[in-house]
């Protein structure tokens, strides 16, 4: 009986972690397909906007063979004309001869109303030309500066990896996903429980955290407050979890300002309270992973919104 009830166990403990090694390549498959996808569109925009500039090509093509067609038809005319009125003097016909000369007159305003035509046709081309040209030209800047972008995270990743490193397994993590690079601190790293007040192993992470900080001064900073579902029951001057999440996050970039080469202008603080939890407040060890700072980190997008409304 025992034996059985060993072997029961073990098929759970099992089953369970095939399960959350399943969640996790899904996951990881997920925000790749994310990041293939976001790829895919700007080479979609691209491939749409030199479709549009062949098939200008093709209209100004077109636009010509037209008018080669209309000089053909015109000079067919103007023979017809032409021989009618040899003929006319042959015959000595001054009426014939007249009328000869009035369709020549005739003939003449066409050409010279077509031509204008023709005329205002090609400027308009050549307008739309430019436009598309001037439209790729945006494109690809818009690529090449998303591409620069995506390179300074990966760089920033590396550097935040290096100097938080003694930090690892105390409840410090950092990933790069969505286009940007996040340093979660779990509270357990930071303060004591109900508390806003940075404890000394939280003050170097922060510390080392500005070290870095200060060299990208390209980079926003959004700094968040994360709680668990329990009750605040502490200090009667704060409402609630929410009103502690605030607390925790500007102690955190109080600290960060200490750091005289970090720029104020670049630093958002908010509380979450408890209600953008990273895992559901069933137990203990999942209520302490929600108890966290978040310290998001992404590039400053004024260059790529400019570029986005030109293209519109």
């Amino acid at each position: 009986m025992r034996k059985i009830l060993l072997l029961t166990l073990t098929t759970v403990c099992l089953a369970s972690c095939v399960s959350s090694k399943m969640f996790g390549e899904i996951e990881g498959n997920y925000a790749q397909l994310k990041i293939d996808y976001a790829a895919l569109e700007k080479e979609n925009t691209a491939h749409t906007i030199r479709f549009d500039s062949l098939r200008y090509h093709y209209g100004d093509l077109m636009t010509q063979f037209e008018q080669l067609e209309l000089k053909s038809d015109l000079n067919g005319k103007n023979l017809e004309i032409l021989q009618a009125s040899y003929a006319a003097l042959e015959q000595n016909s001054n009426a014939a001869l007249q009328e000869s000369i009035e369709e020549n007159r005739g003939l003449l305003d066409e050409i010279q109303q077509k031509e204008s035509e023709l005329l205002d046709e090609r400027a308009d081309l050549d307008s739309l030309q430019n436009e598309l040209s001037s439209r790729i030209a945006r494109v690809d800047e818009l690529e090449r500066i998303i591409e620069n972008k995506e390179a300074l995270l990966s760089e920033l990743k590396s550097s935040l990896s290096k100097a938080l490193l003694s930090f690892d397994g105390k409840g410090l993590t950092v990933e790069q996903r969505n286009g940007k690079v996040y340093v979660s601190m779990e509270n357990k790293l930071l303060f004591k429980s109900g508390s806003w007040a940075v404890g000394s192993e939280g003050k170097k992470a922060i510390k080392q955290l500005g070290i870095v900080l200060e060299q990208n001064k390209d980079i926003a900073i959004l700094i968040e407050g994360h709680t668990d579902n329990e009750p605040y029951l502490g200090d009667s001057k704060l409402s609630g979890n929410w009103d502690l999440s605030v607390k925790r996050a500007t102690a955190i970039v109080d600290l960060l300002l200490k750091n005289k080469r970090v720029l104020p202008d670049n630093i958002t603080a908010a509380g979450k309270g408890e209600f953008s939890p990273l895992v559901p407040n069933s137990s203990a060890t999942n209520k302490s992973k929600n108890r966290r700072i978040e310290v998001i980190l992404a590039p400053k997008l004024d260059e790529i919104g400019k570029l986005l409304q030109d293209l519109d």
